[in-house]
């Protein structure tokens, strides 16, 4: 999968240096993989993905943070549309993105 953008996963990283670890090896994981579906994306990696909407959410950090993104199977493409602590996930702003639909 490509991933767009890989600046957001460094600018996520230098705002919380403590998860670059798990930033690099979630983004090394998805380069490596094709998805088709969501059901192909479920079980391929560790991270406990969950679909809200039309985006997929992974848990990063042991659960304290979430990465918003938005999955294109056809072009195999994965957006990265956020990534927020869990106390700023639950108060669901993240939904006002333009791309988000329910």
């Amino acid at each position: 999968m490509h991933i767009i953008s890989q600046t957001t996963l460094t600018k996520a990283w230098t705002k919380h240096p403590d998860e670059k670890p798990s930033l690099v090896v979630w983004s090394k994981l998805v380069k490596a993989q094709v998805w088709n579906s969501f059901t192909d994306l479920k079980g391929s990696i560790p991270f406990t993905p969950d679909r809200v909407g039309n985006f997929v959410v992974f848990d990063i950090g042991g659960n304290k943070y979430r990465l918003i993104t938005y999955i294109d199977y056809e072009y195999n493409k994965v957006f990265i549309r956020n990534f927020l602590t869990h106390a700023e996930y639950d108060k669901e702003n993240w939904k006002k993105d333009e791309w988000y639909e329910d």
